[in-house]
């Protein structure tokens, strides 16, 4: 019974949290004392101090693990996880752990999250669906820090992965590690340098919205536009303001797009996913038949693409080469870019690649 009481307490001043809502955290403030050896600052802009690195850890997401991974963070430190992790082959590691939500767009099981005792709650920082300042106000009265990092962005990849490695004590594995995205970044941009706007390929792309509504384009804010850019492309609709937007069919005509690409995410595409019941082809199949879309380039070039969900995460640079090789095969005809995916896995999950990664009209 005795080991019971500080849950219980714990829970009771969380509920009390909870319903007045008594603490709201600035971008400005440092949750805790400033003169603690460990300080970090997360994609919102709050700054966390730390005595020691941090033994319990709960993840929302499966980009976050990843990066742990990359940096070779002992797993052990991770007490809660979403149902983001059912996948056995990629995360054996987690099931048996506490389940905290069902997946990180999902409402927070504060009681599983409770009883996992995080000292630090890993969330997505600029995801629309996520509201990270009102789970800050919850938690961080009763001692959670709430750590919010994306790692789905380009230009702030790095930036964040820092975070993972000031916490954790892993700065040298850091700087292996871009060394390493040097290495595959040079790679590409050596052989596009040549390139100018006007013979950069250029792409729409369309999000899996696209599938049951009129286009949804992804725009100037989307990680993909810098993705793209990196990759040789010019994303047609990056002056739009947000990260996606409602576009009409005579919009995406008139762009006449060399390559129409799509996220992934609701395809059976990705790690140990082989898109047995041909979903992509389908949708392929429906975007060739909407009207006028016989005459656009793209279709009549047979170029369209559906990238899994991992190119827009911690895998991006690794898979860079992939993308870029899509865009202008004529300078990546001697690459072989799959490796570098390859090499993703067997270095960074210590998993053979096994899966569907991109699917493409032109079958290769």
């Amino acid at each position: 019974m005795t080991s019971d009481r500080p849950l219980a307490v714990f829970q009771a001043v969380l509920i009390i949290a909870c319903c007045f809502g008594v603490y709201h955290f600035s971008t400005d403030q440092s949750n805790v004392d400033d003169d603690l050896p460990i300080q970090v600052t997360d994609s919102n802009g709050v700054t966390h101090n730390f005595a020691s690195s941090p033994e319990r850890v709960a993840i929302t997401n499966t980009y976050a693990a990843s990066v742990m991974r990359m940096l070779d963070v002992n797993s052990s430190v991770i007490v809660g996880v979403s149902g983001d992790f059912y996948d056995e082959a990629l995360w054996p590691e987690f099931t048996e752990t506490k389940i905290v939500q069902q997946s990180a767009h999902s409402e927070i099981d504060f009681e599983a999250l409770l009883d996992s005792r995080p000292e630090v709650y890993i969330v997505f920082a600029t995801n629309g669906m996520v509201d990270t300042n009102a789970i800050r106000d919850k938690l961080e009265p009763v001692g959670i820090n709430v750590l919010a990092l994306d790692f789905y962005k380009y230009d702030v990849l790095r930036d964040e992965i820092s975070v993972i490695a000031e916490l954790f004590g892993k700065q040298e594995n850091a700087i292996q590690l871009f060394q390493e995205f040097d290495a595959i970044e040079y790679e590409v941009s050596s052989r596009i340098s040549g390139l100018n706007e006007s013979n950069r390929t250029t792409v729409v792309m369309e999000h899996h919205a696209s599938l049951t509504r009129d286009p949804v384009v992804l725009t100037g804010t989307s990680q993909w536009t810098d993705i793209i850019e990196k990759a040789g492309g010019i994303n047609v609709f990056k002056d739009l303001p947000g990260h996606t937007t409602h576009v009409d069919m005579e919009a995406i005509l008139d762009t006449n797009p060399d390559v129409i690409m799509f996220d992934g995410i609701t395809f059976d595409i990705g790690f140990n996913a082989f898109d047995n019941d041909d979903m992509c082809g389908t949708h392929m199949d429906f975007i060739r038949d909407r009207p006028g879309f016989d005459n656009m380039k793209a279709i009549q070039d047979n170029r369209m693409i559906i990238m899994s969900g991992e190119f827009a995460g911690p895998m991006m640079i690794h898979g860079l080469p992939t993308l870029a090789k899509i865009l202008h095969p004529d300078l990546f005809m001697d690459l072989d870019a799959e490796s570098f995916i390859d090499d993703y896995f067997v270095n960074h999950h210590g998993l053979e690649k096994q899966g569907k990664f991109v699917c493409n009209s032109m079958g290769s």
